[in-house]
């Protein structure tokens, strides 16, 4: 259960990093309550998770999945460049974050 939250956990932290770069410093109402909640959200789960799973392989997870999503989600709506090096690693880290759940 607590490898469950804590990936939930982490595609919130990929939800309020995109809110909060769309809410332009908090000017925009609707991207910052989904900043908001994403954020209580995302750190109530990854809370949870670090109850049951040591803290570094928690933290490192939930930060894995909240960089790797946020990129990727940057790339394919044209926020951000994308390359082949680009895509290669970020799926370094998704490999990474595969890889502490395996060793786990």
């Amino acid at each position: 259960m607590a490898w469950i939250v804590l990936v939930l956990s982490g595609v919130l932290e990929a939800v309020w990093a995109t809110a909060l770069g769309r809410s332009d410093g908090f000017s925009k109402l609707g991207p910052s309550v989904v900043f908001g909640v994403a954020l209580i959200l995302s750190m109530a789960g990854l809370a949870f998770a670090m109850r049951s799973l040591p803290i570094g392989t928690s933290y490192a997870v939930w930060v894995g999945i909240g960089a790797a999503l946020t990129v990727g989600f940057a790339m394919v709506t044209g926020a951000e460049s994308s390359s082949l090096v680009k895509i290669l690693l970020i799926l370094g880290i998704v490999g990474c974050v595969v890889g502490l759940k395996v060793l786990h």
